[in-house]
């Protein structure tokens, strides 16, 4: 069976090696490697470029910075061009934008999880929104979020 795999920020900003944000760098690696050798597909939602970039652009000095973000270019243009071992999700167009925007103020209102008093960030309800997508798309497959998230780790199907 194979499995698709959308890519989270958490992820990412561990696989790029981010510092501040790649504390559990070593589990992410080794978690890649299995995921790869299993022949999973791995897919970049759009939230999980702009959060990276963030994340990038707001810690350390300037060189760690220019540093870190020549990594991301690296990363984001091989997504692009079918150099790097995931690939970009098909950027939403206005009209989806519009309908995820409509169910924001109530995921926002919500808490996410009992034991949690937040609810769910726009970036993470459009990489829920790839996910459904992605379930659609794949109906034979295994989609699933990777994410150090607990929340988001929830979002899986199993054929």
């Amino acid at each position: 069976m194979s499995s698709v795999c959308l890519i989270d920020t958490s992820i990412f900003l561990n696989l790029l090696d981010v510092p501040y944000c790649n504390e559990s760098r070593s589990e992410v690696a080794e978690d890649f490697t299995t995921f790869a050798e299993a022949g999973c597909s791995f897919l970049l939602p759009m939230a999980t470029i702009l959060e990276t970039g963030n994340h990038i652009a707001q810690n350390g000095d300037g060189n760690l910075r220019r540093e870190t973000a020549q990594r991301f270019v690296l990363a984001v243009k091989g997504a692009f061009s079918g150099e790097a071992p995931w690939r970009p999700v098909v950027f939403p167009v206005t009209e989806e934008i519009v309908s995820w925007i409509d169910t924001f103020p109530n995921c926002a209102g919500r808490n996410k999880a009992p034991d949690k008093q937040e609810g769910t960030s726009f970036g993470d309800l459009t990489i829920i929104q790839e996910f459904e997508k992605a379930c659609t798309r794949f109906p034979m497959s295994e989609v699933f979020i990777w994410s150090l998230d607990s929340d988001l780790q929830s979002y899986r199907q199993n054929p």
